[in-house]
């Protein structure tokens, strides 16, 4: 909810009905409201990190590296063997999560409009406003799907200078094909910013091959999600070194701490193993998808690691907290009749399933 400012306090009128973002943070014995990685870096890799940090330790009298080299070098080699590519340092910029992307573009590029196809990640418009950028709440179909012939003529219209499209798209968790995103590309004007927050849990290719072609396709991605990482907020921009560039005109000066930054690097050393359990997510997300469906609801496809459904009688406020109630935490994103859940381990999506058929009153 919004609050009442003080007569004394001079905030931008645009901020004043705003209310802060954030998913609740309560206790329940299975959160699954925030679409994190249920499952925890192993023993030797927070062993490694420790160490690494014990070293990074000794020189915190000194600023870290303003332009995070060795890391970005890392996520250069790290997008390659991803997608056979050839990207380098100058290609990569990492910041404190794709939030701080995201907002670095408004500032840099936001001089003219921004597009966005909503429902979509709810921070998009928000940091728009932060930012005094105009916004367009672009139109999809009744189930949410995007059209993209009426998304480009919806971007021809408006002639926007940053175009979003996330996919797999939160909160729907639907995917943009690839040759869709390349239609889009063709038709956009100033930057196509493409949100692969949910990338690695998707069966379509990633927007980062488009960019040598289309030198206006930028693509945030995230160390958040897949790699069980979202404490340490780490995410990374891919695009065009005038991007890049542009990137550092806006940054805060030692904007990604050094700590960070040995986390991040070290993560990297052991992606392999991190990014493990995306297969075991991404089965689980289906299972739960044919359990949803077996106690009478609605699930729209999904191609991320969460799940939106419908078809219940309450209310969506009343669900939600009848599970919360049971010890179950999951999302209201604010949609009349849906929710969203993120997929768990196993204990975690049995609690959610098991509380759940009690609260609709059906037998499993």
């Amino acid at each position: 909810m919004s609050q009442d400012w003080p007569s004394w306090l001079p905030l931008r009128g645009n901020l004043r009905e705003l209310s802060a973002y954030g998913a609740p943070q309560l206790p329940a014995d299975a959160v699954l409201n925030t679409n994190e990685n249920p499952y925890a870096p192993s023993p030797e890799l927070a062993q490694a990190i420790a160490a690494r940090v014990l070293t990074v330790a000794s020189t915190l009298n000194r600023y870290p590296d303003r332009d995070a080299l060795a890391l970005r070098t890392k996520l250069a080699e790290f997008v390659n063997n991803l997608s056979a590519t050839s990207f380098t340092s100058r290609n990569i910029w990492a910041a404190n999560g794709s939030n701080e992307i995201i907002q670095s573009l408004f500032l840099a590029f936001g001089g003219g409009s921004a597009i966005g196809f909503t429902p979509s990640y709810s921070m998009h418009p928000l940091i728009a406003r932060v930012c005094q950028v105009a916004w367009t709440n672009g139109s999809r179909r009744a189930d949410y799907s995007l059209d993209i012939d009426s998304a480009v003529a919806q971007i021809q219209s408006s002639k926007p200078s940053l175009t979003f499209i996330t996919t797999p798209n939160n909160p729907t968790g639907s995917a943009v094909t690839f040759d869709e995103i390349e239609k889009l590309a063709i038709n956009t004007p100033g930057l196509l910013v493409v949100d692969e927050a949910y990338a690695e849990f998707s069966d379509e290719a990633s927007a980062i091959t488009l960019i040598e072609k289309y030198p206006h396709v930028v693509v945030i991605r995230t160390m958040s999600k897949a790699f069980s990482f979202a404490g340490a907020r780490v995410g990374y921009l891919v695009a065009h070194p005038s991007v890049i560039d542009a990137m550092f005109l806006v940054r805060l000066p030692y904007h990604l701490s050094a700590l960070t930054q040995a986390a991040a690097e070290v993560a990297l050393d052991f992606s392999t193993e991190l990014l493990a359990t995306v297969d075991q997510l991404r089965s689980a997300r289906n299972q739960m998808a044919q359990e949803l469906e077996e106690l009478g609801l609605t699930v729209l496809p999904s191609s991320a690691n969460f799940l939106l459904f419908t078809g219940f009688e309450q209310s969506s406020p009343e669900l939600w907290q009848a599970l919360l109630d049971r010890g179950v935490l999951i999302r209201d994103v604010g949609l009349l009749g849906y929710l969203r859940v993120t997929i768990g381990n196993v204990a975690e999506n049995k609690k959610f399933i098991d509380s759940l058929s009690a609260c609709l009153g059906v037998e499993i």
